[in-house]
């Protein structure tokens, strides 16, 4: 992975996984909650999503393959949904694929299975970041697939620090500074989901 690829990853995985994305969920979700209660619950949700994203590292080609479909459709596919995602998050309506509905979030709220479903996934999991993560290590060159394992758990460590101290981020991350870094992940990912559409499609027709 080059230089240019390798930033490019960098901003696509932070797009997708933000974790300021994440915070104003976990900061609503454990409303009642002590310190202590939100930092085990920080702890669990990025043990699980450590474990989700290692699992899609090592088998999500072999998975995709399973079922016939090709990288390069998986590459249209995963750019359409993360430019849903991108698009939500540029006109501040919820992302219902990536964040479950506010429906199901409520359904879930007193369960103890809350650090999986819905923060782990789909919230810092889920549909985006797993196209993302087979699209990106679909090549055969193991030193591609360590450099994207370096950029989610560095991701990951980022989110931990975020939700472990999501009560004081809470305290001075005003709405507007939410909104703008929203809008901002949000340009940046639909810019980037425009060109894995491009390719996917440029990929397919050569084909026939």
């Amino acid at each position: 992975m080059d230089q240019t690829e390798f930033v490019k990853a960098i901003g696509t995985f932070l797009a997708i996984m933000n974790p300021f994305l994440s915070l104003p969920v976990f900061l609503a979700m454990t409303t009642g909650f002590s310190v202590s209660e939100q930092r085990k619950l920080a702890t669990k949700i990025t043990f699980f999503s450590a474990i989700m994203c290692a699992a899609i590292l090592l088998a999500g080609t072999q998975i995709i393959s399973f079922f016939g479909i090709t990288i390069d459709q998986f590459r249209i596919a995963g750019g359409i949904v993360l430019a849903h995602i991108a698009w939500s998050m540029l006109s501040g309506k919820e992302i219902a694929s990536h964040q479950g509905s506010t429906q199901e979030q409520d359904q879930v709220q007193a369960l103890s299975g809350l650090a999986f479903y819905p923060m782990t996934f789909p919230l810092v999991v889920g549909p985006g970041t797993i196209a993302t993560l087979i699209i990106y290590t679909s090549h055969t060159q193991q030193s591609e697939k360590l450099a994207v394992a370096g950029i989610v758990g560095a991701i990951l460590l980022l989110l931990f620090g975020v939700l472990f101290f999501a009560s004081e981020f809470g305290k001075v991350l005003s709405d507007t500074m939410r909104v703008i870094t929203t809008r901002l992940m949000g340009m940046i990912l639909l810019a980037i989901s425009v060109g894995m559409v491009t390719s996917g499609i440029k990929a397919v027709f050569a084909l026939h």
